[in-house]
């Protein structure tokens, strides 16, 4: 099966710095999309943004000029480098990739387990 492995979330005031790397292990034959989202409680999760294979990417307009997503097809790793933070970016970020498994006959998507993003005013 895929895992996806997240990590680099914590507390940061705003205006600050945070990077979140994500990496996927696992039989994987193949990444399609990467991306990342984010969900507060009691809303629904909203894509920050994504990254095709290519390297094409598409960002949230909340996000848009702050964040940047990354990849790095060789480890299966995708980044988000989040700069100006605000508290309004306070939530779990997750990692999300579509994958062909190695015993899988159709690509699916795999959900990391989740890093809490705390931005203080």
């Amino acid at each position: 099966q895929v895992q996806l492995v997240e990590s680099g979330g914590g507390l940061v005031q705003a205006g600050g710095s945070l990077r979140l790397s994500c990496t996927a292990t696992g039989s994987i034959f193949s990444i399609n999309a990467m991306g990342w989202y984010r969900q507060v409680p009691g809303k629904q999760r909203e894509l920050c943004a994504v990254i095709t294979g290519r390297g094409s990417t598409n960002y949230a307009d909340s996000v848009k000029g702050r964040f940047t997503i990354s990849r790095d097809n060789a480890k299966n790793t995708v980044s988000l480098q989040m700069n100006s933070l605000k508290p309004e970016d306070t939530a779990v970020y997750y990692c999300n990739a579509n994958v062909l498994s190695y015993v899988g006959v159709r690509t699916g998507d795999y959900w990391g387990q989740g890093t809490q993003v705390t931005v203080s005013s």
